[in-house]
């Protein structure tokens, strides 16, 4: 059985998407919070920070600890966050398998699109085996002038594979990702698996997925078509 690209190119979210890493960063960014007096709970600190980058959280972090975080702040938690990282990341279950059946239909037209530092995607791709697939095709929110919920590194991603954004689709799983791929005017695709760290089907719709689906083992069959 043939299968064809259903659209242009596919691009991806890497925290929450590709990488199961939410829950290891969350840890690592509440314990420094409550170094600063800011005693947050798992679940609340997951739904403040999910999805966006802390530089852009700065007015918020110093409202709630009288600390404006800085340059110096923000290193030493990307090291505490990578050790932790290097020491049990893992991969989504089934994204090896589902990526690489997805590139033998979409050569050289899958990316990764990230809010993350580019030392942090590249490091997590590597990490999980699939650097080779978007090396290359990788972009950075914090490289461009605005990150997630604006669609920049979306459509960043679109110009470098030369495609149509509103001709490609985004896999994503938090609101802010789905609303920076919706206003980059492309199919959005929200990834919500029962898992604390996901969002449900309904929140994604809400935000404005397309779609929705929980394995990843359902990605082919969405994102292609049987050749007639």
């Amino acid at each position: 059985m043939e299968l064809k690209p259903k659209y242009s190119a596919v691009l991806f979210d890497c925290d929450g998407v590709l990488v199961d890493s939410e829950n290891i960063t969350n840890t690592v960014l509440r314990g420094m919070l409550h170094d600063l007096g800011w005693q947050l709970s798992r679940e609340e600190c997951l739904s403040r920070f999910v999805g966006k980058m802390l530089r852009d959280q700065v007015d918020v972090i110093e409202e709630h600890t009288g600390f404006r975080i800085d340059a110096e702040w923000l290193t030493e938690f990307r090291r505490r966050r990578n050790v932790a990282l290097e020491a049990s990341l893992e991969a989504i279950p089934g994204v090896a398998e589902a990526v690489r059946a997805l590139d033998a239909v979409y050569p050289g037209l899958l990316a990764c699109a990230s809010s993350a530092d580019r030392p942090k995607i590249d490091m997590q791709l590597k990490k999980i085996g699939l650097f080779d697939v978007f090396e290359g095709r990788i972009f950075s929110g914090m490289e461009l002038p605005k990150s997630k919920p604006a669609p920049d590194v979306y459509l960043a991603a679109a110009r470098a594979l030369g495609v149509d954004p509103a001709e490609a689709a985004v896999i994503e799983d938090s609101p802010t990702g789905v609303i920076a791929g919706r206003a980059a005017g492309s199919h959005v695709l929200g990834f919500c698996p029962d898992s604390p760290v996901h969002q449900s089907p309904e929140t994604l719709m809400a935000a404005g997925a397309d779609e929705t689906f929980d394995a990843m083992g359902q990605l082919l069959g969405l994102l292609t078509v049987q050749a007639s």
